[in-house]
């Protein structure tokens, strides 16, 4: 017996299960009739045409005729109606559980609230954290990586690189906890990491019949590191990347740019911090010595130490580039046809197609009221960054823009050529996946001189049969760096206040989920 009551707010069913219909015992199996009593259920649902919709059902409870079963009586449920402490639907129950895994607490609540379903954000993480995880299966090819939780603390995340999916997290970078879990999951038999002592020495703990492998994109990042570290020890080689002048229009631009710093605050402070450090340093201190000592952090005094002279540590980024610069010309022209007035250039501008504001064309011809020529964009040397990513960079890869510019400074620095000639050496040990040369190849980096490179080889051969199985085989970490641009996805959904557990949750459940519905075949329309 089912009836309907459908107002504006919601929409009410009553119904009554059958009489005289045999239902298992939860406890034992035996099918039983025997009617006890009834009461009444209250049962939600998803809406129904944007109504709530409750459900009154009237169930049975009866007598378990098994004499041997703990259970004396027990409540019929209804399949996909009705579920054991349950109020509600299991189909509104797995909306909730979806919704949690996908948009949290605060997210999910809100979306149900559009759904007209009213739950708080505690009920939805609750339902989330019941959800049980899948049991993991110990994958062939594991990837194990770090990734930052928050503030200075790390975690750690293992993923199966065959199925593409993460099996677990936890708070710390620990080579116990590593080693724990893999004498608990035996049978992998591969491990992609990074160069972390800690992780490899918790995999030889842990399994020490796998293979390490050390993955490529760690190797190449690593590499790349250094190639920075030397294009800041010899920041003074980079300016001759930048296409020759005469001296008549460079030597008047640098005096009075040099001029203006030494007459700045900041140049007095630089000028004077240089020479603390400088002479500091000379003595034989240590950077951290000398950093206490002026309270400065070590990077900058190690950033002191390097320059040559106090301009090099100079913030002094030249003009960037703006929509005014196509008609600097026709603002000197009209400057020096008479025409003074920097709003009626301003309107002269915009019918030639301008469209920036008055102020930036006021500030433009400032300095021809002071006798000065207008300030144009001029072409600053190249940062070691970018100086590393052009060394990094494939030939082939590189725009015309750094092919003019790179041999010009690789020429005049020979500690950036020896470096430029070994990153080409081993990205082409990567591209043919050719270990052989590698032992010859970390020969040349400690005999190079260049403390980056010293410091890496050494890193290299204490870890070479992995670094050769990064080299030479398929195996990689770009699984577990996709999942963890997932998990820092999910720390901002949550606005980065979950904890390992709940976060451990939703990466895991969000990835099952995902390709749950990726499997479910697509129906097209008729």
């Amino acid at each position: 017996m089912v009836s309907v009551e459908v107002s504006d707010a919601e929409v009410v069913v009553r119904a009554r299960t059958r009489s005289g219909e045999p239902t298992g015992c939860p406890g034992c199996g035996w099918l039983s009739e025997w009617c006890h009593s009834r009461y009444a259920r209250h049962l939600t649902d998803v809406t129904l045409a944007g109504r709530p919709l409750h459900i009154d059902l009237s169930v049975r409870r009866l007598y378990c005729e098994n004499t041997t079963c703990p259970k004396t009586t027990f409540a019929e449920q209804v399949p996909g109606l009705t579920a054991r402490y349950q109020r509600r639907t299991p189909r509104l129950q797995s909306l909730v559980e979806d919704l949690g895994v996908v948009l949290a607490g605060r997210g999910g609540s809100r979306m149900l609230r559009i759904l007209n379903i009213r739950l708080s954000r505690v009920a939805v993480l609750s339902q989330l954290m019941r959800v049980p995880l899948p049991n993991p299966v110990t994958p062939q090819v594991l990837g194990v990586d770090d990734f930052a939780l928050y503030g200075g603390a790390y975690g750690t995340l293992l993923g199966d690189a065959a199925t593409r999916l993460p099996l677990t997290l936890w708070e710390g970078r620990d080579a116990e906890q590593l080693g724990r879990w893999l004498r608990e999951h035996p049978g992998v038999k591969v491990v992609c990491r990074d160069g972390s002592l800690t992780y490899r020495q918790g995999i030889t703990a842990g399994a020490p019949e796998a293979v390490q492998v050390s993955d490529r994109f760690h190797l190449w990042q690593g590499l790349s590191r250094r190639v920075q570290d030397i294009a800041s020890t010899h920041r003074g080689c980079l300016p001759a990347a930048l296409p020759t002048v005469s001296e008549d229009d460079h030597q008047p631009v640098e005096k009075t740019t040099d001029n203006a710093a030494a007459g700045s605050r900041a140049g007095r402070h630089a000028q004077s911090l240089f020479e603390a450090v400088q002479a500091l340093t000379r003595t034989g201190r240590s950077h951290s010595s000398v950093a206490r000592e002026l309270g400065l952090d070590r990077r900058t005094v190690r950033k002191y130490v390097r320059a040559r002279t106090w301009q090099e540590v100079m913030r002094r980024p030249p003009r960037k580039p703006s929509t005014l610069d196509p008609y600097l010309g026709y603002l000197r022209q009209r400057w020096d046809e008479g025409q003074h007035s920097a709003k009626i250039l301003h309107e002269e501008l915009q019918v030639k197609g301008y469209l920036g504001h008055y102020q930036r064309v006021k500030m433009a011809v400032a300095p021809l009221r002071r006798g000065l020529p207008i300030d144009e964009p001029r072409e600053r040397p190249p940062s070691p960054r970018e100086t590393a990513r052009w060394i990094t960079t494939h030939p082939h890869r590189r725009s015309l823009h750094i092919n003019e510019r790179l041999p010009r400074f690789l020429d005049h620095c020979p500690e950036l050529k020896l470096t430029h000639d070994l990153v080409r050496r081993f990205a082409t040990m990567l591209d043919n996946r050719d270990a052989a040369p590698l032992p010859a190849w970390l020969g040349d980096l400690k005999r190079s001189g260049l403390a980056p490179l010293v410091g890496l080889a050494r890193a290299f051969h204490e870890d070479r049969h992995a670094v050769a199985q990064g080299i030479t085989t398929s195996y990689n970490s770009g699984v577990n760096e996709g999942r963890i641009t997932d998990v820092k996805l999910q720390k901002r959904i949550m606005a980065g206040r979950a904890g390992v557990r709940l976060l451990r949750h939703r990466v895991v459940l969000i990835a099952h989920l995902r390709r749950r519905h990726a499997d479910r075949p697509t129906v097209s329309p008729r």
